[in-house]
């Protein structure tokens, strides 16, 4: 018989067509033993409840959950969490477009591999659903992990709709501490402490780009010329990029959250080293001298070519106002 897997999925005022496509693309799937928890969190747009309750009625794997109040990001895929009560669970976005083996291909990779997780790859597409890159691994630099990696403590490693879970990683992710900052990072760092994880260089879906999206999906270039288009051109406002938009945001926030879930004494040693590490490179304005320290906390060397900017950001702080100015 095959295992039951729940999908995970959070609404709140997305666009109608891409919330169609995508409860669309994954009860097509070839893999049908599968419940849809939707929570919608509370969205001003009624449209949104209509095509949910619609949808609801015509399925009966789905299950609808409409917040009265809007709880957040986090707090809406954590209240799913708590609902999910399969070995198995996905995440999934409002405006994705997952392909037909999506699902299948998932759960025969973590069964084969014996982990905690898998992710996979994907092509990231635009409004029109046409494929903009099509290798988002190549494209964001994502880590490829097979079972553990200190990477998995030190960065996110793969986006939340790329993954699927066991019920060991689920169980230790809730109740969310105060500390957790994403649902993805936090589910990589608990199964990379337990059975370890596997990825899948088959793009197994479209992960879409469109106007409403900030940061998310793109590279390093665009979200400078995002932030400096909305804050300036001073040396100042590079200065607090790299500390709100890169120190912050990607690597101290999510090390202070995976240190607040450690349960190995290495692993908390580690997040104490790091996190000081990236506390100390915040304090530097013209060079950070640990240059190597990097390689050994973010990139264990062998992704340091492919992440110089990063580098020269973070330890050549007055190059990196350069790079920002262009």
């Amino acid at each position: 018989m095959k295992e039951q897997v729940e999908i995970l999925l959070t609404t709140y005022n997305t666009d109608e067509k891409y919330l169609k496509k995508q409860i669309d693309s994954i009860l097509n799937q070839t893999y049908q033993n599968f419940t849809l928890l939707i929570s919608d969190d509370a969205s001003t747009k009624k449209e949104i409840k209509k095509i949910l309750e619609e949808y609801q009625k015509k399925d009966k794997r789905i299950k609808l959950y409409l917040q009265e109040k809007n709880i957040g990001y986090n707090k809406n895929f954590e209240f799913l969490l708590k609902q999910a009560n399969a070995k198995y669970i996905m995440f999934s976005d409002h405006d994705d477009i997952w392909y037909p083996q999506k699902v299948e291909k998932s759960i025969e990779k973590i069964q084969k591999e014996g982990v905690d997780l898998v992710y996979s790859n994907a092509h990231q597409i635009n409004e029109e659903d046409q494929i903009i890159q099509q290798d988002y691994f190549k494209y964001k630099n994502v880590p490829l992990i097979e079972k553990k990696s200190k990477l998995a403590i030190s960065r996110c490693i793969g986006i939340g709709c790329s993954q699927i879970i066991t019920d060991t990683v689920k169980n230790e992710m809730i109740p969310f501490k105060k500390e957790v900052i994403a649902h993805d990072w936090l589910a990589a760092y608990i199964a990379n402490e337990k059975k370890g994880m596997a990825y899948i260089k088959e793009p197994l879906f479209g992960y879409r780009l469109h106007s409403n999206n900030v940061f998310g999906g793109r590279n390093l270039k665009q979200n400078l010329t995002i932030w400096k288009t909305e804050n300036g051109k001073s040396f100042k406002s590079f200065l607090r990029y790299r500390k709100e938009k890169v120190i912050d945001k990607a690597y101290l926030d999510g090390a202070k959250m995976c240190f607040a879930y450690a349960k190995i004494p290495e692993h908390k040693k580690f997040l104490t080293e790091i996190i000081a590490y990236y506390e100390n490179l915040e304090k530097s304005k013209i060079i950070n001298r640990h240059l190597f320290q990097y390689f050994k906390f973010l990139a264990e060397k062998k992704l340091g070519k492919k992440m110089l900017k990063e580098i020269i950001i973070f330890h050549f702080p007055i190059l990196g106002y350069l790079i920002y100015l262009l």
